[in-house]
């Protein structure tokens, strides 16, 4: 029996050219999981392979549809193949149940794993370089608009209650009332 296993990371994602991909392929019963890779609770991927037997194929559309690690499809494939299960991947032309087939897998998983490493090196890098240069990257600081002194003159004003929150706030600069409790009003909070 072919089953068919589909996923997409996310609800709005369309599983539209999955399902065709699962139709052409004749596939008698199909399995959908609208959920990250990354996460190993995949409902519908757990009862597919409970359900699969021995001489059955699941078949994917991509290798990546099954899991994000190299360690993770190779385990997947070995525990499928220990119990008969063969694999199909339409996109990468992968069928482990010929010996070619399953060169291919392990030589195609290999480079998604590099392709995977090599982007997050790169990634790394140049967030290092971006620090090397001064630039810390993230949300910048609730009072990074303010200038020098101006929470302090917040904090004068507030303490001398003399003018209302409103009126602090226009002359420090500060932009919500929140940031304002927050710094000026209840600063102890913050340590």
């Amino acid at each position: 029996m072919k089953i068919g296993y589909i996923r997409v990371s996310r609800d709005k994602q369309a599983t539209a050219l999955q399902e065709d991909a699962m139709q052409r392929e004749q596939c008698e019963q199909v399995f959908t999981d609208k959920m990250s890779g990354k996460r190993f609770d995949r409902p519908e991927f757990v009862k597919m392979v409970e359900r699969a037997r021995a001489g059955d194929i699941i078949v994917v559309w991509r290798l990546d549809r099954l899991g994000r690690s190299l360690k993770e499809l190779v385990e997947t494939v070995n525990q499928l193949a220990e119990r008969g299960i063969e694999l199909r991947s339409l996109k990468e032309s992968i069928d482990t149940s010929t010996p070619t087939g399953k060169l291919m897998f392990h030589i195609m998983a290999a480079l998604a794993e590099f392709e995977r490493d090599s982007i997050r090196e790169r990634t790394l890098a140049g967030l290092e370089a971006a620090r090397a240069r001064g630039r810390t990257g993230g949300r910048p600081s609730a009072l990074a608009h303010l200038r020098p002194g101006q929470l302090e003159r917040a904090r004068k004003l507030y303490a001398s209650k003399e003018y209302t929150i409103a009126e602090i706030m226009a002359l420090t600069g500060f932009k919500s009332k929140a940031t304002f409790y927050k710094y000026v009003v209840n600063p102890e909070k913050q340590k």
